[in-house]
């Protein structure tokens, strides 16, 4: 399972010592020394957090400023101040440069820090790299916690065009978030935020092929997986949400059809925000959105959001709804 790139923010995570010759007449080979630098940065973890999930896989680059034959790091993996990983990596020689690359995967939670070190050889002085740190954290939230764990969810789901609520917490959008990422992923159709949605968004399941890109800017609506998709003019998904689209003895039309009317507000049949696109059926908020096809015909969503979804669709848009 490979973490999706979930960038750490690079200030500050790499730096190294440099090894300080002897004597103001040093050789041109202590003057290489003493420019020797050690650098590492970590891969596969979140960005904007600095944590990475329980047991989950990233991985660990580094750099040595001038290549030696037969170099050697160790590499000290940290967890609450008790090492729990020394790996031994051999250097391989990248142009005038060394460098190094470990896949590392560590349980519990808590707080890790990483460091390099390169023993001194005859080739090449001792250095050190700086040391980054990392929070360790549970594979899973419960509904309105505030936790990294939460924040790394809501950081992969927008990144996916899910739509999250505030930073931080597992309230109830980013839990419509969840619940849309499972309908793609072939989940069980729940809110649960457990080890299997973070495991699912490591492996970069859930995705949303767009099936008309040519359309430019239009909604696609798959009543497979009971979502439907926002696209942009550059034919890019730009928002994702769960529906409950018609059900079987009252289905939702399939076809291409255009944006005709739109109604603010509540109408006397309990439809919020409605944008109309065939005869009766519209997109619209409702108090009760079910995982399944339950509607009269219409593409249910829940009430917050259908006021950014109406304010999104022109009147005009196309929409193309289908099964995959």
């Amino acid at each position: 399972m490979r973490w999706l790139a979930i960038v750490l923010a690079a200030a500050g995570i790499s730096g190294g010592a440099a090894a300080v010759a002897d004597g103001a007449a040093a050789a041109p080979a202590a003057n290489a020394a003493r420019a020797a630098t050690l650098t590492i940065k970590p891969a596969g973890v979140n960005g904007s957090v600095g944590a990475i999930v329980s047991d989950a896989v990233w991985r660990v680059h580094g750099v040595v400023s001038s290549y030696a034959p037969r170099q050697h790091v160790v590499l000290d993996v940290y967890r609450n101040g008790v090492r729990v990983l020394a790996r031994t990596l051999d250097v391989s020689r990248k142009g005038k440069h060394g460098v190094f690359s470990v896949t590392l995967r560590i349980g519990g939670i808590g707080h890790l820090t990483v460091r390099a070190l390169h023993r001194a050889t005859a080739a090449q002085p001792s250095m050190v790299s700086r040391t980054f740190a990392l929070w360790l954290v549970a594979p899973e939230v419960q509904p309105d916690e505030h936790s990294f764990a939460a924040r790394i969810l809501q950081y992969q789901l927008s990144r996916a065009h899910f739509v999250v609520g505030a930073p931080g917490v597992y309230d109830a959008q980013t839990q419509w978030a969840v619940m849309a990422f499972r309908k793609l992923a072939g989940l069980e159709r729940t809110f649960v935020a457990d080890a299997s949605v973070f495991q699912a968004l490591a492996a970069g399941e859930g995705t949303f092929a767009i099936r008309y890109p040519e359309n430019g800017r239009h909604i696609e609506a798959d009543l497979t997986h009971q979502v439907i998709a926002l696209i942009g003019t550059d034919g890019a998904i730009q928002r994702i949400y769960a529906i409950s689209s018609g059900k079987p003895s009252t289905p939702t039309a399939l076809g291409n059809f255009r944006f005709y009317l739109q109604q603010p507000g509540v109408n006397n049949d309990g439809m919020v925000n409605s944008s109309y696109f065939n005869g009766g059926d519209a997109i619209h908020g409702y108090p009760e959105v079910p995982d399944y096809a339950a509607s009269h015909g219409c593409l249910r969503v829940w009430i917050p959001d259908s006021l950014s979804i109406m304010q999104w669709v022109q009147i005009g848009t196309p929409i193309e709804v289908y099964y995959r």
